[in-house]
């Protein structure tokens, strides 16, 4: 990999686990956000900004030189078994969506009835797992990629299906929250282009998860946001039906969600996708 990339990237880590925003970085060199910005984007750094940079951040070059050395492999899932793993102890899953969150040590022991010394045990099995890295002090640094997503009809998609109802069961009526239900009929390019867009909208929630990380947890609040589409129409809809759907058409009620059998092999069944941003990729 370019060394540009690997400095740059080294830095963003070392960022994300102070938690320090651009704009933090930017007051303590005394320079705009922008030019901050413009610099990591063009992954610009002569010996004495790099000097700069780490002096304010309180890293120094053998720290640095470490962190490039040791720079890992960044997971984009998780198997099977470590998800079922995850979804089988509420603190392990609990621990692991914090840090998704950027929450760290001191936050989640002091919101949630986790005990320090189980939160220690929890990190540790992420830790195994390659989902992070345990540092000293109980820091950790996250190794997820931006494309990190849970498997498709895994453990932790069927447990988020099973708490469907509790999840919708709400008027969505407060500040920041929407529901809605389209019933549409598309081509299948107009369909493929549309998911496209929706994967855009879920990564914009991502990102400004990552761009909100810098605040302190008190100013941040959970927020679930479930995307899903596929071919379907409602019960009564099948009923009046003067024929019934083809096999493989994707009509047809099937298995329940999370259900040992609700996995679609059928070609042309449709697409169907679950994503909650607040366990979302760094």
């Amino acid at each position: 990999m370019d060394p540009s990339i690997l400095l740059t990237d080294c830095l963003k880590r070392e960022l994300r686990a102070q938690r320090i925003s651009y704009a933090n970085l930017a007051a303590r060199l005394h320079l705009s956000t922008a030019t901050v910005k413009r610099m990591f984007a063009r992954r610009n750094f002569d010996l004495e900004r790099l000097d700069a940079i780490c002096a304010a951040i309180g890293l120094d070059f053998p720290a640095l030189a470490r962190g490039l050395a040791r720079a890992e492999p960044l997971v984009a899932q998780l198997e099977w078994e470590q998800e079922a793993e995850i979804v089988g102890d509420d603190q392990l899953f609990a621990t692991a969506v914090c840090a998704l969150n950027l929450m760290d040590f001191d936050e989640i022991v002091a919101l949630y009835r986790i005990e320090p010394a189980d939160c220690v045990r929890c990190l540790l099995r992420l830790d195994r797992m390659g989902f992070l890295r345990l540092m000293p002090n109980n820091r950790f640094r996250l190794l997820v990629a931006r494309t990190f997503r849970w498997l498709p009809d895994g453990p932790i998609l069927r447990y988020f299906r099973s708490q469907a109802q509790d999840f919708l069961d709400w008027r969505f009526d407060g500040p920041g929250e929407s529901v809605r239900v389209v019933n549409v009929r598309l081509s299948d390019a107009g369909r493929r282009q549309l998911l496209a867009r929706v994967e855009a909208l879920a990564a914009e929630y991502s990102g400004q998860h990552n761009a909100d990380a810098a605040l302190p947890s008190t100013a941040r609040h959970p927020l679930s946001l479930l995307v899903a589409a596929r071919k379907w129409e409602p019960g009564f809809m099948r009923r009046l039906r003067r024929t019934a759907p083809q096999p493989g058409s994707g009509f047809s009620a099937g298995p329940k969600a999370g259900s040992a059998g609700s996995r679609s092999t059928q070609p042309g069944s449709g697409c169907r996708r679950a994503t909650v941003p607040w366990p979302a990729p760094p």
